[in-house]
């Protein structure tokens, strides 16, 4: 019996061919940053650590708890590093192995929603290091008892920051999850219109979990998260009449 791949089992195998061929150069660009960065990853840290630092008392500093500490928190922070600056070459890669299998008007669609996830994604990364990070440290320096030295282990400040980019980078992706959902035929704008309040008092909830029990950072979260949710259903209508407009054309020429 021949050992030859069939007709059905050639294109799956081409494919997880170049699945791993993309993962492999994924990887590799990833290595490469990473090994460019390595040098300046003392630096690196010391950046991210600025926030905090500046709301030291005088004469305090950060600490390492841990022999392993003064290595691996630098390493995992550049590595983290490398792999949000790689993600444009990462996107690149992603729509080279799934536009092959997306319709003309899924292409038109697709490509604007990851280039906009990216982007978001930065910004709300970028919204959470220059605006919230003061407002949370300069808070939690602030309340201790004056008896306590604030002396912050440098994993457990990684931790912590970490925590905070995924959360605000992904509060940040509300607009393309309102485009999906409205795209997909789950809901439509004028639904997710109507659910507004609902909207407005989960933002501030969200804002109460994820900020310091003061209403300013609390704010200062959830209107952002308000205003993205807005801008969703915005472009969410321009994208379901559009799909409309096309089910329509579809529909009188089979006619």
């Amino acid at each position: 019996m021949s050992n030859l791949p069939t007709d059905h089992e050639l294109p799956l195998v081409q494919h997880l061919l170049e699945l791993r061929n993309r993962l492999l150069r994924i990887i590799g660009i990833v290595l490469v940053i990473f090994i460019a960065l390595f040098y300046f990853a003392n630096d690196i840290y010391s950046f991210t650590a600025a926030p905090l630092v500046k709301f030291l008392p005088e004469h305090s500093s950060m600490i390492a708890t841990e022999v392993t500490s003064p290595f691996l928190a630098p390493f995992k922070l550049t590595l983290f590093v490398s792999v949000l600056l790689a993600a444009p070459f990462i996107l690149h890669q992603v729509w080279g192995f799934i536009a092959p299998g997306l319709y003309q008007h899924e292409k038109r669609l697709a490509a604007p929603l990851l280039i906009s996830s990216v982007v978001l994604f930065y910004s709300g990364m970028a919204f959470a290091y220059f605006a919230v990070f003061p407002l949370v440290f300069g808070f939690f320096t602030s309340i201790g008892p004056e008896d306590v030295a604030v002396m912050t282990d440098i994993s457990q400040y990684l931790n912590f920051v970490l925590k905070l980019f995924f959360a605000f980078g992904i509060a940040f992706e509300i607009p393309i999850a309102t485009v999906l959902l409205i795209h997909a035929g789950l809901v439509t704008p004028q639904g997710m219109a109507q659910k507004r309040p609902y909207i407005v008092v989960g933002c501030f909830i969200m804002g109460m979990l994820l900020t310091p029990p003061d209403v300013i950072s609390q704010t200062l979260l959830a209107v952002p998260m308000w205003l993205l949710f807005e801008t969703g259903v915005f472009f969410g209508r321009i994208t379901y009449r559009r799909k409309t407009a096309n089910e329509v054309q579809e529909h009188e020429e089979h006619l």
